[in-house]
């Protein structure tokens, strides 16, 4: 089929077209790929045990760690979570030791108790981001 002008330029116009449409479709693919990365980045740093309830935690601490640790490490029983040589270092391992005491005392905490201990320690001790 022999083209004559004006369909020639139409079809270089719809090339064009299409070629602004690929670029365009690329430019939002990107930038959706910088949003979702700036999103899962932020959750990221988010509270180790967001679901956790720091407040049952500390009632739970109260009644099953305050006089173990008191007696271990006198005081309020604090020095085991503030002392320069303390086991627990990550946000992981506060958790295995959680479940650690649980089980070696017989607590029967159930995993959500567990949750809720871990927040209150690490929002009054630990401080871990992630």
């Amino acid at each position: 089929m022999i083209h004559t002008r004006p369909q020639a330029l139409e079809s270089a116009n719809w090339r064009n077209l299409k070629a602004k449409i690929n670029y365009m479709q690329k430019a939002y693919l990107f930038l959706f790929s910088i949003v979702l990365t700036i999103f899962i980045a932020s959750n990221a740093n988010a509270e180790p045990y967001a679901g956790g309830d720091s407040a049952a935690g500390k009632a739970l601490v109260d009644k099953n760690c305050i006089q173990c640790h008191a007696d271990r490490f006198g005081g309020n029983g604090s020095a085991i979570y503030t002392r320069e040589n303390r086991l627990v270092k990550t946000s992981r391992g506060l958790l295995a030791q959680i479940r650690n005491c649980n089980t070696m005392l017989g607590i029967k905490w159930f995993e959500d108790e567990e949750l809720n201990v871990a927040s209150y320690l690490n929002k009054t001790y630990y401080h871990f981001e992630k």
